[in-house]
């Protein structure tokens, strides 16, 4: 999590003061108000974070850790931070799912032969861990959540998940990094009622196959109410459920390149809906490339590389489009994989693509 240094400016006139005083309070209310969960381009890498049902999809335990830099240049600018655990439980799956692959064997999950051998994967559970901090401005949410999902192979070749998470959200409004003087105590920041600690819940359907994959997800479940207070200053916002719908489908161009196009379509009450579209290139199970686009927000480039059956990264960069681009120097984003217990020695995903 970044930490803003806590520096010393020169004295403000009362006026300029309280000048400053308002636009900061209105920017974080502004915030506050919304109460929208981070963004993320590279949602294909890790879908667990929208969709608990993703939770032990992999036969082999997924560990993600992430940093999102939104709108780089923009003071107070959303900076996001993640790490996510998710494994599965089960004997049979563990020791292999219906792929059918030998322990330690080479064979490449993105291959035609392995759509053609897929069989749905055994009943299973599956549990994970998310942690996710985002911070702007003055006000820094984390949100700590455990959640558990039940997958089960409805026909031949079709796998169908149910998932639950649950956790609390820590929202706090940060004023301490800001010095106004020396002797200088402003009742506007004093006397601060600025943590807010409530509870959070998240569901989700998804189905998936060898070749495609639709899931449903709902965040935010419980609508609460967060309430900051000073002495001179009031309001409250509060958190509102957001809906994602996402989709992708893996065709192969030849026997060693896929395209993977996906979509993600995210509805928040009093907010217009928005979409991304991506679409990724894989060579083989080594690396891949992509572009995306959000809707009346950014283009990106996307590349990543399965570095071994250990260690995978994932790179994107936005390139804003809306009036933002005037302030904005773009967002960057880095994901860092890591798949413990893998048997299979498999160097990219089986069932996430």
């Amino acid at each position: 999590m970044a930490v803003r240094q806590r520096r010393e400016v020169l004295p403000l006139s009362d006026n300029l003061k309280k000048a400053f005083l308002m636009l900061l309070l209105l920017i974080v209310k502004q915030l506050a108000f919304a109460q929208q969960l981070p963004q993320y381009t590279q949602y294909i890498l890790n879908n667990y974070l929208l969709n608990p049902a993703v939770s032990g999809i992999e036969n082999y335990t997924d560990i993600k850790a992430g940093n999102r830099q939104q709108w780089t240049g923009l003071e107070g600018a959303p900076v996001t931070s993640f790490f996510t655990v998710n494994l599965p439980l089960g004997k049979r799956f563990l020791q292999g799912d219906a792929s059918a692959m030998s322990a330690g064997s080479s064979s490449n999950p993105m291959s035609r032969s392995y759509k053609q051998n897929y069989m749905a994967a055994e009943p299973h559970h599956g549990i994970g861990l998310a942690i996710v901090n985002d911070k702007a401005a003055q006000l820094s949410q984390t949100n700590v959540t455990l959640s558990y999902a039940y997958h089960l192979g409805i026909t031949h070749k079709l796998n169908v998940a149910l998932g639950v998470a649950a956790g609390v959200n820590s929202s706090n409004l940060n004023v301490s990094d800001i010095t106004l003087g020396s002797s200088a105590t402003d009742p506007a920041i004093a006397n601060n009622n600025v943590k807010q600690l409530k509870p959070d819940l998240s569901i989700g359907l998804w189905a998936y196959s060898s070749s495609y994959y639709i899931g449903a997800s709902v965040k935010q479940l419980l609508k609460q109410e967060y309430s900051y207070s000073s002495v001179s200053t009031s309001y409250q916002s509060e958190s509102v459920p957001h809906l994602y719908l996402t989709g992708g489908v893996k065709l192969y161009l030849s026997e060693s390149i896929t395209a993977v196009p996906s979509v993600l379509i995210k509805k928040v009450s009093s907010v217009p809906l928005t979409f991304d579209a991506t679409a990724k290139l894989a060579f083989k199970d080594k690396f891949w490339i992509g572009a995306g686009y959000r809707r009346k927000d950014a283009f990106s480039a996307l590349a990543g590389f399965n570095i071994s059956s250990l260690v995978s990264v994932g790179y994107a960069y936005d390139h804003t489009t809306s009036s933002l681009n005037s302030v904005s120097n773009g967002s960057h984003e880095i994901v860092l994989g890591l798949f413990l217990n893998n048997r299979y020695k498999v160097t990219c995903p089986m069932h996430t693509f």
